[in-house]
């Protein structure tokens, strides 16, 4: 969800760029007046190669130092040994990419403060995770969560679920690197591909040599320098602007301050409904279907310590969000007079933080180090992540399940580290991919959240809906794939081509130094809606989720009934969600669960061979 925010500043930089006169900057003004009043110094570089050398040290430490890590379990998950509030704070980075600490304070600075209410979302979140889909991974306890799809249905869904996470995680794990480094490039001087490179190594090397408890720790550590830099920008910010009421009292009169836009029209982008509602569906995809997500659950001992985890992140975030847009409403306060994107001062918003914090607070040693550390630390998070979940939908589902390779459990964590490398390697050199080709930037960030709608779809069908069958469940699936790409990508193309463009709130150039042609340049920010385009293209992106998980639902049940529904009596129970398990009180039978986590890499889903390792472990 907020990845598609980047695509906004993206084009909002092109548009801005394309409708600016000739005669808008006086060049010989500028020389008196520069963009940038200080430069990265060897203090801020100091503090930022402290936060990547720590964070290798930690992968060091559990690679080499700690207890070996033998097996894909002990890799993967942890040893499923992890604490409650490493994990809580691990689950919680992993969810906030740098994409989004860019993006946040930029959308309260030109749309307001709607966004914020996804808030309430994380909220609602929790207990629909914690008790309607995560006893179901806890019971069943599968290193990978697409192989739920295999035992509920057949192999066709689980590959097609991971198939579209891996091509999903690939393509963005560039994007949430690339495009922060180079933002902050523009800004802080710092060099792209060195920015790019250093994030890979470090995160290649921790998450390879320490796994998932390398991955854990590194993530809550980077989560408190990611918290602290947020905290000290907006705590200068305030305190420079006058202090918080004096910060509300701007926002407020210039109409930012709205949290309860109840137009219910899906076409709107952020209103109450669709960051509320279509956003407890987004978030919904994050923390029940997300691969990554699920290995951290199954990285605690017991339901009650990843319950608590989920409640510490979601405060988390709520905290990181919040501190987030009151540093929207400082840049406001800051920069309402003299826009620096219209001012060509900045390419795009996403660089309006990063330009903020050079001019401000550029003269205070290590501070700018110290938030591009906070950068650096989501991008990390994030990759790291990344790899460890793709490690093992590779191992489960690709190795063993597609080509029935049995993995030697001795050797199962030596083949996941190496595994880790080459996605490592291969989301490095799509980075290059990614620069070159710039409608691959907003296809990636888009393909993010329509994936996510139809995976919470078939687990939502299956765990539901006792009666769905595979064929209802795949041809749910592609459909919804169809349907939600058409959609997603004609919307990218018309904004592409200015067809579909936002109303932001008012901003001025008016206190802008060597500005010539000011009233022209107000007029060009100016948005006007195309009524050529088609209404189905104007749906808020935050609704793609919902839809994607809505049609895989309703085509998989159709088609179920079609070709003959599932016999409720001959499922195992707990591959149902508790609630519907309870309603239907299903007599439970010898399932597949009995050998457990990662032994449960070549087992199928036919009576005969269930029946045949089932009996195998009575012996």
């Amino acid at each position: 969800m907020p990845s598609r925010l980047f695509v906004w500043f993206l084009f909002l930089a092109v548009s801005s760029a394309e409708q600016r006169p000739s005669n808008y900057v006086d060049e010989k003004c500028m020389e008196d007046h520069p963009v940038l009043l200080h430069f990265f110094s060897w203090v801020d570089y100091v503090v930022l190669a402290a936060m990547l050398i720590i964070s290798c040290l930690i992968g060091t430490f559990y690679g080499f130092f700690s207890k070996k890590q033998e097996t894909s379990q002990d890799f993967l998950l942890g040893g499923s040994s992890m604490g409650t509030f490493p994990m809580a704070m691990s689950l919680a980075a992993s969810f906030i990419t740098a994409i989004e600490l860019l993006g946040n304070p930029a959308e309260m600075y030109m749309q307001g403060t709607q966004f914020w209410m996804t808030c309430v979302a994380f909220i609602l979140v929790v207990p629909i995770t914690s008790y309607l889909y995560l006893p179901v991974f806890m019971k069943l306890r599968l290193t990978s969560s697409y192989e739920y799809l295999n035992l509920r249905f057949d192999r066709h869904c689980r590959l097609l679920a991971s198939g579209l996470y891996m091509l999903q995680m690939i393509l963005y794990t560039s994007v949430a690197v690339y495009a922060p480094a180079l933002a902050l490039s523009h800004v802080t001087g710092l060099n792209t591909y060195i920015a790019v490179t250093l994030v890979y190594v470090v995160c290649i090397f921790y998450a390879s040599q320490g796994g998932m408890k390398a991955v854990i720790m590194t993530d809550t550590f980077q989560a408190a320098v990611l918290l602290g830099s947020l905290f000290l920008i907006a705590g200068y910010g305030l305190s420079w602007e006058g202090g918080f009421a004096k910060v509300w009292d701007v926002s407020q009169a210039s109409g930012r301050m709205e949290f309860f836009n109840m137009d219910p029209k899906p076409t709107v982008r952020h209103s109450f409904w669709t960051v509320v509602i279509g956003g407890t569906i987004y978030w919904t995809t994050m923390f029940c279907s997300n691969q990554a997500s699920v290995q951290k659950y199954l990285s605690v001992e017991t339901i009650g310590q990843a319950r608590t985890a989920l409640w510490v992140s979601a405060f988390g975030m709520i905290t990181i969000y919040t501190v987030n847009f009151l540093t929207g409403m400082v840049l406001y306060s800051t920069y309402r007079d003299c826009d620096p994107l219209l001012a060509s001062q900045i390419t795009g918003q996403d660089q309006l933080l990063p330009l903020y914090v050079m001019n401000f607070m550029g003269g205070l040693k290590g501070v700018p180090g110290f938030f591009v550390a906070g950068i650096f630390a989501a991008s990390l998070g994030t990759v790291a992540s990344a790899l460890n979940s793709l490690a093992a939908i590779t191992c489960e589902d690709i190795i063993q399940g597609v080509f029935k390779i049995n993995l030697p459990a001795s050797k199962g964590a030596i083949y996941a580290r190496w595994i880790s490398v080459s996605f490592g390697a291969l989301s490095f050199v799509l980075v290059f991919v990614v620069e070159r080709l710039g409608s691959v930037l907003e296809v990636a960030l888009s393909f993010n959240g329509m994936v996510g709608g139809i995976t919470l779809g078939l687990f939502s069908l299956g765990m539901f809906v006792p009666w769905a069958n595979a064929k209802g469940a795949i041809s749910g699936a592609i459909t919804s794939l169809i349907i939600v790409l058409w959609i997603g990508l004609g919307a990218q193309i018309a904004v592409l081509n200015g067809k579909i463009q936002l109303d932001n709130k008012l901003v001025s150039i008016d206190a802008c130094p060597c500005i010539i042609n000011s009233t022209a340049i107000i007029e060009s920010h100016s948005i006007d809606t195309n009524d050529d385009v088609s209404s189905i293209y104007k749906i808020s992106y935050l609704w793609y989720s919902a839809i994607g998980c809505l049609l895989t639902l309703l085509v998989g049940v159709a088609v179920s009934y079609v070709t003959g529904f599932q016999d409720p009596a001959d499922l195992d129970q707990d591959l149902l969600s508790p609630v519907i398990a309870s309603a239907f009180r299903l007599q439970t039978k010898p399932h597949a669960n009995n050998v457990q986590g990662i032994m449960n890499f070549g087992l199928e889903l036919d009576d005969e061979k269930s029946q045949v390792e089932n009996t195998k472990t009575l012996k």
